[in-house]
């Protein structure tokens, strides 16, 4: 079969006993499902699918134990062999690698139950202990979308979904690029075919068209290369079509209106040529301002480095450049894989530990798991490793200079808790490039970040609703749960307990009697100061306290004072204490909304019939078009029935109405209105 002696031929970059060793794995492996199925009517397509997963790892020059792993990673689950008997055979790690696949279950991207959740948790772990589990796992799956077609049509946009949620995310993470780039264009063409046939076809025409215009800039850049005397290959390449669908999408442009769909790459032996020949790029065409970057003296978080710019070439034509030297594309094909070190019966691992900075952060999570005693997951874990482990990631440094990784989105309230957790418990404020920042703003790549500390700082409840990263979240509900008895935390909602009556106990994780058999506490989402800016003189950004006795909320008429020891203090201008306030009129500070003009704040009133969800649906419905809820209270006022005041925050005002729409056709609400 040609499918079995192509497998041969790859494997002949493997020493002769490593070949011995895979093929015997392979002819094991066929005996096993010849056992089962004696006809060996069934032997065909099992025995296809493990040779090109091995077929896949063997482009990626991983060792002969992963290799047999591969061929073998299905057959604990498909045969009654065990993993002793594998292990008997192969070795230790063979039979650890083909256990710790079995033990990843199908994923589905779409339901966020806590089974899935524990599965991408076993999943992740996994890369922990041996990071081959992984790269068996990745090329399972894309063996899986190339062979797309022979499975049930009803399983297509399911298994296209969990790629492009989890598998080509995971793949860009360690660096894998065209394993992802992959994952992504088959996903698309199972997800939306018709625009991937129509990319296809364009790229096809626009390759024509365009090919003597990349020629000729090949040429030029090989003879500015040439009399600078740096050796180079230069290529040119076509983008792949996930890429160009994402631009179009971002863009807002039809496939015809996209002429940046190729790009130029070029190969030299030394990081400095690759400077000298960006300088070289830059002689011959006009860089565009805003689209150089450096990801040399930046490297990505899995080991990407490469110069990129834009230049207006011949006849105002964009073209993207790379420039990078051999072993950086090399790295940027192959990622992690490609400082895979393997000693016979000794260490196994990654080259570089920069390298492997996902399994750094899985190895804090494994220990916040530890920390804390709890080795179960909630269903907001495949958001957290959505958001913190497989999105983009920023680059801040300390004030020492220390680079520091964090997700995309993450606040200064997140860098304190990563640089220690004493830090993050006594963060009071928080500088970025010398200028005082909210604590929860967004930080910004490159930013030098500075935290400002006191004493008498503690951990917000408002915090959990800022940060980014699964550390802080942790450290912050641990310190509210056991030092701030006044309050009781699930998920994201807080509810506040009754002076009156005796402490209640935490809520529980899953609901143990009918909500129907109990009142609903209060569900309170405290105000967002995050959101409430407030402009003091000429200055924004300042620290600033609302006062507790008057609440002053957006659009009340509001007066600042300074106080000792406390900054500017914010109250209602017709608040009563004002005349109890010792030197008032000395010490007072005009202040106003900051953004009162410039956004939309609207509060409204929710009748709803008892609905222990109804909270996160209301905020859900208000973020679906990038709103955002400052401040909200939800109580049963009678049997069964609930009410709500809530302010929210809109970027442009005919979201008005979709968000009142969206509320409005919530099942549990009855009605609506607007009060500001």
């Amino acid at each position: 079969m040609s499918y079995r002696s192509d497998f041969k031929e790859k494997i002949q970059r493997y020493e002769t006993g490593e070949q011995e060793r895979i093929l015997q794995a392979l002819s094991w492996r066929e005996k096993l499902f010849m056992d089962q199925d004696p006809s060996g009517k069934a032997g065909k397509l099992p025995l296809a699918h493990p040779l090109g997963v091995a077929a896949i790892l063997t482009d990626l020059n991983l060792d002969a134990d992963t290799i047999v792993a591969a061929l073998l990673h299905d057959s604990l689950e498909k045969t009654a062999l065990s993993a002793g008997a594998i292990e008997d055979r192969f070795g230790r790690d063979v039979g650890l690698m083909v256990e710790g696949v079995t033990r990843i279950a199908d994923i589905s991207a779409k339901s966020k139950t806590l089974q899935e959740a524990e599965n991408i948790r076993k999943m992740f772990f996994a890369m922990v202990t041996d990071i081959r589990v992984i790269f068996i796992k990745l090329a399972d799956k894309l063996h899986t979308m190339r062979t797309l077609d022979e499975l049930d049509r009803g399983q297509y946009k399911t298994k296209a979904q969990e790629c492009l949620d989890i598998y080509a995310p995971l793949a860009d993470r360690l660096g894998i690029s065209w394993i992802k780039d992959e994952l992504e264009d088959l996903a698309l063409k199972y997800l939306n075919r018709e625009v991937y046939l129509q990319i296809k076809e364009i790229v096809a025409l626009k390759r024509g068209e365009r090919q003597n215009f990349l020629d000729m800039a090949k040429e030029d850049i090989r003879r500015e290369a040439e009399a600078a005397g740096i050796p180079i290959s230069v290529e040119s390449r076509a983008k792949h079509f996930y890429s160009i669908y994402q631009k179009m999408r971002k863009r807002n442009k039809a496939m015809g209106d996209l002429y940046d769909l190729f790009g130029i790459r070029i190969l030299c032996d030394s990081i400095e040529n690759c400077y000298t020949l960006l300088g070289l790029v830059h002689r011959l065409w006009k860089p565009l301002d805003g689209r150089f970057k450096d990801y040399i003296a930046m490297p990505k978080s899995n080991g990407y480095q490469s110069l990129h710019t834009t230049v207006m070439a011949v006849g105002g034509n964009l073209l993207e450049i790379q420039l990078r030297t051999r072993n950086m594309h090399r790295i940027a094909e192959h990622g992690i894989a490609s400082h895979w070190l393997y000693k016979k019966g000794g260490v196994k691992g990654i080259g570089r530990s920069a390298d492997i900075s996902l399994v750094n952060r899985l190895r804090d999570w494994k220990q916040i798991e530890s920390e804390s005693g709890v080795n179960r997951v909630s269903e907001s874990f495949l958001d957290d490793i959505k958001r913190e482990l497989l999105k983009d990631s920023i680059y801040v440094f300390t004030p020492q200079g220390k680079v520091i990784e964090l997700p995309a989105g993450a606040t200064p309230i997140d860098f304190a808790y990563h640089i220690h957790t004493a830090i993050g418990e006594h963060c009071a404020g928080a500088k970025a490039d010398g200028a005082i920042i909210p604590l929860s703003s967004e930080l910004q790549n490159t930013q030098v970040v500075e935290i400002l500390t006191t004493t008498n700082a503690r951990p917000h409840v408002n915090w959990l609703r800022t940060v980014r990263t699964a550390k802080a979240r942790s450290k912050i509900r641990s310190w509210l749960q056991q030092n701030d008895d006044s309050i009781i935390i699930e998920k994201n909602i807080v509810a506040k307990k009754k002076p009156s009556l005796p402490e209640a106990p935490p809520l529980p994780e899953k609901e143990t009697e009918p909500p129907e058999s109990r009142p609903l506490r209060p569900q309170i989402l405290k105000t967002d100061t995050a959101l409430l800016h407030v402009r003091v003189e000429d200055e924004k950004n300042m620290m600033i306290h609302f006062a507790k006795c008057c609440h002053p909320v957006t659009g009340d008429p509001i007066i600042g004072y300074v106080s000792r020891g406390r900054g500017i203090i914010i109250h209602r201008k017709n608040c009563s204490n004002l005349a109890n306030i010792p030197d008032f009129l000395e010490r007072k500070i005009e202040t106003e909304w900051e953004n009162a003009d410039s956004v939309l704040v609207k509060r409204f009133k929710v009748e709803a019939r008892l609905s222990t969800d109804l909270f996160s649906e209301i905020e859900g419905a208000v973020r679906k078009h990038q709103g955002h809820l400052i401040e909200g209270r939800l109580e049963e006022t009678s049997v069964n029935r609930l009410t709500g005041f809530f302010t929210m925050q809109l970027e442009q005002s005919e979201d008005l109405k979709r968000v009142l729409k969206n509320i409005r056709g919530i099942p549990a609400v009855f009605s609506i209105r607007t009060l500001s």
